[in-house]
C-alpha cells in the first residue's frame, strides 16, 4: 500500500490537502450550525488558516507545476498550515490557564469589525480573550483546538513531503 501511496503525482496530494480542509471546515460549520457552538475569535482565525492552507493546495493541484513550483507550493502550504499551528498552540495555551490567569472576555466580533481599524481587530482576533478559554465539546478527551493542532500539523507534514514527491511534469493532466 505505502508503495501505491507513493506514486501519486504532487499534483493528487495538493488535492487530497484541499479536501481535508473543506472538510475541517465543514466539521466547523456543523459544530456552529447544527451543535450551536460558537466559534470564538481564536476559532474563526484558525478557520481563516484551513481556508488559507486549502487554496494554496487547491491552486497547486489546479496549476499542476514543475518540480521548482511544487517545492515553492509546499513551503507556502507549510508556512500556512504552522501558522494555523501557532494559532491553534495560542488557543490551547489559553485552555489549559488557570481561571485567575485567563484574558477578560473582549466585545463581540461583529462589533470589532464595525468599529476598530483592521489591524487592531486582527490584533484582537490573534490575542484571544476569555470567551477562548470555555472547552465546549472534546473527542476523545481532545478539545477542538487540540483536534485542529493535529490537522496543521498533518497539512505541513503533507506539504512537505511533497518537496520530495517532484515526478516529471508532464504537459497532459494525469489525476491517477
Amino acid at each position: 500500500m505505502f508503495e501505491q501511496l507513493k506514486k501519486l503525482t504532487p499534483r493528487l496530494w495538493f488535492l487530497a490537502g484541499f479536501i481535508i480542509c473543506m472538510s475541517l471546515l465543514g466539521g466547523g460549520a456543523y459544530l456552529q450550525l447544527v451543535e450551536n457552538l460558537e466559534p470564538c475569535p481564536l476559532c474563526i482565525s484558525q478557520r481563516i488558516a484551513i481556508f488559507a492552507t486549502g487554496m494554496v493546495f487547491l491552486i497547486a493541484a489546479l496549476h499542476n507545476p514543475t518540480e521548482a513550483g511544487v517545492k515553492l507550493y509546499a513551503l507556502l502550504g507549510m508556512a500556512t498550515a504552522l501558522g494555523g499551528a501557532a494559532i491553534s498552540i495560542r488557543h490551547i495555551w489559553i485552555q489549559h490557564l488557570p481561571a485567575n490567569e485567563v484574558p477578560e472576555c473582549g466585545p463581540g466580533l461583529d462589533y470589532v469589525f464595525d468599529n476598530f481599524p483592521l489591524a487592531d481587530t486582527i490584533k484582537l482576533m490573534l490575542s484571544g480573550s476569555g470567551d477562548c478559554a470555555k472547552v465546549d465539546w472534546t473527542l476523545l478527551g481532545l478539545s477542538i483546538p487540540e483536534w485542529t493542532l493535529m490537522a496543521f500539523l498533518t497539512l505541513a507534514s503533507l506539504s512537505l513531503l511533497q518537496i520530495w514527491n517532484t515526478k516529471p511534469h508532464s504537459d497532459t493532466v494525469d489525476w491517477r
